[in-house]
């Protein structure tokens, strides 16, 4: 029932935190907690020439960019020198390295959906890099905290900022979500097409629609959106070739005219996952973590603590 509590009905089985906005993601043992989300997740953005933000939506190319980063930069109270470098790779390219140190040039009128600001720009070699790749002018720019603030939606949840982020600080999805969707497609799909920050399981498929407040390790999570999907979900992550089967199996069972049929308004959206903000990432001023409490780890149970009786009451 609504707002009873659910003790330990999951766990994490994934951290997933995506440097370069629509590029692949790194996969971790933990992750620390920032007033943005997990530390560096869509720090960094491929623009055009007029500075508007290149996703796998127009350019599925980018889901075979590949990016790491030195391990310890995923510590806590980790500060980047001089010899500190985002890497990334894609088929037929050199070896780029972005330094992690931050640059001093900026760029104006950058824009990600209803956003516009400036960012800071990292130079001629990564632009250089991009556009060979894409095959069109593009520059690689980093969020720059220090002076440009992008709020979420507050009619969802009210305080909270993203980077480059689609909309929320977290992307939440089950195992058992996955399974059932798998169960339905001629070929099964790996998680990564959906892109998500948190994966749990243990949990029965779509648990997620209806949580609403849990916790992870002590820091509390709050569904603020059922997810609705646009077409990424569909382009295979290991070719970039598009992958019809996935959003028409989505549309027959997973939208909102299946999942919210008394609402008066039907908008043809498909939802697969639960976005969220951390409560306690508000009390954080800047996006350093600056208490070893607020990490999760793979393996921490999930414990629910409020929900909806069903999507159809859910935020969305």
């Amino acid at each position: 029932m609504a707002g009873e509590k659910e003790q330990g009905i999951s766990t994490v089985k994934s951290i997933l935190v995506y440097p370069i906005k629509s590029c692949r993601g790194i996969s971790l043992p933990q992750a620390p907690i920032t007033s943005t989300g997990f530390k560096w997740d869509r720090q960094w953005l491929i623009i055009n020439s007029k500075g508007r933000a290149y996703t796998q939506r127009v350019e599925p190319k980018l889901a075979l960019v590949q990016v790491s980063l030195p391990d310890e930069a995923f510590s806590e109270d980790w500060q980047p020198n001089s010899n500190s470098y985002l890497e990334v790779k894609a088929p037929g390219m050199d070896v780029l390295k972005v330094p992690l140190t931050k640059p001093l040039k900026t760029a104006d009128n950058v824009s990600v959906w209803e956003w516009c600001g400036s960012a800071l720009d990292e130079g001629a070699s990564a632009a250089e890099w991009f556009s060979t790749y894409l095959g069109k002018s593009s520059r690689l720019v980093r969020f720059n905290s220090d002076s440009e603030v992008r709020p979420v939606d507050p009619n969802y949840a009210h305080g909270h900022k993203v980077m480059f982020a689609d909309g929320y600080p977290f992307l939440l999805i089950s195992q058992g979500s996955l399974n059932a969707l798998n169960a339905l497609l001629q070929e099964p799909v790996p998680i990564d097409r959906f892109r998500p920050n948190i994966l749990v399981d243990g949990c029965f498929s779509f648990s997620e629609d209806l949580w609403t407040e849990i916790q992870i390790n002590k820091l509390t999570f709050q569904g603020v959106k059922l997810c609705s999907r646009c077409k990424v979900p569909t382009i295979n992550q290991e070719t970039a070739v598009p992958r019809p089967e996935v959003g028409e199996t989505l549309l027959k069972f997973r939208s909102d005219e299946v999942l919210r049929p008394h609402r008066q308004q039907q908008k043809g959206r498909v939802y697969f996952g639960q976005n969220m903000v951390c409560r306690e990432s508000l009390v954080l001023g800047v996006e350093k973590n600056t208490s070893n409490s607020l990490i999760i780890k793979v393996g921490d149970p999930v414990c629910v603590l409020k929900m909806v009786s069903s999507p159809d009451i859910a935020p969305a």
